[in-house]
């Protein structure tokens, strides 16, 4: 029976992007299916009480500094050569991952996904701002203005709280987390353990 690892997942966290580019080679690997639930990382932050590394650690000396060489060294090793920080982080993701629901409901989330990663961690684009979410999108093949509008559907805000509070639920304080089964991986540094899972019988 085929596993499947399902990806909790906002476009707001750089190690969401650059687990993002290890996951198909796990994939390729394993023969495990992916299902990416969108979710709102902020969501999951007030409900946990949790708080973005800048916040968390802005007082604790050399902790950012040490967080961005660990960056540099994952892309280095990982050969993931198109990563650049956006530079209008912290970029508020609502109408991203609202519209990623939509995206979903019309068998698109894995296109749809690739255009906004690029958009936001390669090409520096400001994706909360709704001009330039709609020129991006249409770019990438979509009818941006209407992704747009329907981001504005209830029964879209509805599903996206709820994919947040469900994972929440579960056990979800940040992304990117990673569930294979009822086991629980977070960050981008546990793919390792995330794939060892996957090869158990």
């Amino acid at each position: 029976m085929k596993k499947t690892i399902e990806f909790i997942f906002d476009f707001a966290s750089p190690n969401a992007y650059l687990a993002y580019q290890l996951l198909p080679g796990i994939v390729q690997r394993t023969g495990a299916e992916l299902a990416i639930t969108p979710c709102l990382l902020g969501g999951i932050f007030k409900a946990t009480g949790n708080q973005p590394p800048m916040l968390a650690f802005g007082g604790v000396q050399g902790k950012l500094e040490y967080e961005q060489k660990e960056i540099s060294r994952f892309v280095k090793k990982h050969d993931v050569q198109k990563y650049q920080f956006n530079t209008s982080f912290p970029v508020n993701t609502l109408i991203l991952m609202r519209a990623a629901i939509v995206a979903s409901d019309e068998g698109r989330l894995a296109e749809y996904i690739d255009a906004g990663l690029s958009a936001m961690w390669e090409n520096n684009k400001k994706m909360d701002d709704p001009e330039v979410f709609v020129a991006v999108m249409n770019d990438a093949g979509f009818d941006g203005a209407n992704l747009l509008e329907r981001t504005q559907d209830p029964s879209v805000k509805q599903r996206l709280m709820d994919n947040t509070a469900q994972a929440v639920s579960r056990g979800a304080f940040g992304v990117p987390t990673f569930f294979v089964g009822s086991e629980m991986f977070f960050g981008k540094d546990r793919l390792a353990q995330v794939e060892e899972e996957l090869q158990l019988d």
